[in-house]
């Protein structure tokens, strides 16, 4: 389906809705329509808003900036009739591979965030054939153990039913007080105050569904299959998200071809927290490694 355009964003990104098999996601598209096209997926309780840096800068250096609202955010809504399993990340993963067709584009860089990365990891694992690069910020390839991860699934249960019972003011506040965010705290009033309406702008009902889906626990356990993505990687963590540094750093270890950057001062936002640092190592990383991808198998069946 074509898109339907909603106007264009403060900082100059065309804001546009577009049904990807059936379902109508929220896109924020910035940059020339024959540019290389980079792929940004944020984080849980995140939208597409928090790339405008990103943008920017990618716009400036002859990039394509597509920014996409996920399942549950923003203004990509999960709709109450549809079934939990639409929203998985290998459905998430077809989504997105259609939005590259609808673009026009065989491949695109993909950068994703913390849930983000694990969406596009997911997809690159799928469909390696459609991932020029991968970068994956704060990302975890998912929990190994099977204990953990059923653990996880009743911890993210919990949480969701917070989060339709209690509001989405309730889980702002609890969220923001985490210690993964506890770096967050040293940020400009500014900064802070525009992240913190972001989350909010966010519907509880489309969290929780996002949590129920593609949470840590939901996803199936990726670490033994990263040897076999054929294209380079780039993983960036902060310094102080010291979780985050040993997982990527051990996902470096598995991929073909990996970059592992720590960024000095960032904790687990890095492109909210050092952008200039995050901007720097992605164009960088794109400028290196653009080219012909070489012929690729599904690594998933």
């Amino acid at each position: 389906m074509s898109a339907v355009p909603a106007g264009r964003g403060p900082r100059g990104a065309a804001i546009e809705t577009r049904t990807l098999r059936g379902l109508p996601y929220g896109i924020r598209i910035a940059g020339d329509p024959g540019a290389p096209v980079v792929l940004l997926l944020h984080g849980f309780a995140g939208s597409s808003e928090e790339w405008h840096l990103v943008n920017d800068a990618l716009t400036a250096a002859g990039y394509r900036a597509v920014a996409v609202d996920l399942p549950g955010h923003g203004r990509t809504l999960a709709p109450a009739g549809m079934p939990l399993a639409r929203f998985t990340a290998a459905e998430t993963a077809l989504d997105l591979v259609s939005l590259l067709d609808q673009l026009g584009v065989e491949r695109a860089h993909w950068v994703g965030y913390s849930m983000g990365g694990r969406l596009a990891l997911a997809a690159a694992l799928t469909r390696p054939e459609r991932v020029d690069t991968l970068t994956l910020e704060s990302t975890a390839p998912g929990i190994a153990d099977d204990a953990a991860r059923a653990a996880r699934v009743r911890s993210d249960e919990a949480l969701a039913a917070s989060i339709e019972s209690r509001g989405i003011e309730w889980f702002a506040e609890s969220w923001e007080s985490l210690p993964i965010f506890a770096s967050q705290r040293t940020l400009h009033d500014a900064v802070r105050a525009d992240l913190a309406a972001r989350r909010r702008r966010n519907d509880a009902a489309g969290l929780a569904v996002s949590l129920r889906a593609v949470g840590q626990g939901a996803l199936p356990y990726a670490g033994d299959l990263l040897g076999m993505f054929p294209r380079p990687v780039l993983l960036l963590t902060g310094d102080l998200d010291t979780k985050y540094v040993e997982l990527a750093a051990a996902m470096a270890s598995r991929f073909p071809i990996p970059l592992h950057l720590v960024v000095p001062g960032a904790g687990h936002n890095v492109h909210l927290e050092q952008s200039a640092w995050f901007v720097r190592s992605l164009l960088t990383h794109l400028r290196r490694n653009a080219g012909t991808v070489p012929h690729a198998s599904p690594v998933i069946p």
